[in-house]
C-alpha cells in the first residue's frame, strides 16, 4: 500500500506542478475562472505559485502531508468555480461538456489530496 500511496503521491505533485507552471505559460486560459471584481492576472500568477509551492511540497517527506492536505483545501476552494462553469450561459473552460467532465474530476483530486494527505497507521 505505500508504494501506491507514494505513485500516487508523485503524480499528484507533477500534476500540481505543471498546472501551476501552466498559470504562467497560458494565463489567458485562467482569466475566465476568476470573478471580475478581484485583480484577474493576479489571482492566476498566485493560484499558479501556490499550486507549484504545495507539488513540490508533496514531494518531500517531510512536508508531504501538509502540502497534500493543502492540495486538498485548494482543490475544495475551487470546487464553487467549477460548479458554477457547469450552470453558466459561457463555461469558462470552453464548453458545458468540458465543464461537465470537469467537474467530477474535481472530486477526484479532492479524494485524491485527501487520501494522500491521512497518515499512515502502521
Amino acid at each position: 500500500m505505500k508504494i501506491f500511496k507514494l505513485i500516487l503521491t508523485f503524480l499528484l505533485a507533477a500534476f500540481m506542478i505543471y498546472g501551476g507552471i501552466n498559470h504562467f505559460i497560458k494565463p489567458a486560459m485562467y482569466l475566465p475562472f476568476v470573478p471580475a471584481f478581484m485583480p484577474k492576472m493576479a489571482v492566476v500568477y498566485l493560484s499558479g505559485i501556490v499550486e507549484i509551492v504545495l507539488g513540490v511540497g508533496a514531494l518531500i517527506p517531510q512536508f508531504r502531508q501538509k502540502a497534500c492536505f493543502g492540495i486538498f483545501i485548494l482543490m475544495l476552494i475551487f470546487l464553487p468555480i467549477h460548479t458554477f462553469d457547469v450552470f453558466s450561459d459561457t463555461p469558462a473552460i470552453g464548453s458545458h461538456k468540458a465543464a461537465m467532465i470537469r467537474l467530477p474530476l474535481q472530486f477526484v483530486l479532492i479524494a485524491w489530496a485527501w487520501f494522500i494527505s491521512k497518515k499512515d497507521k502502521i
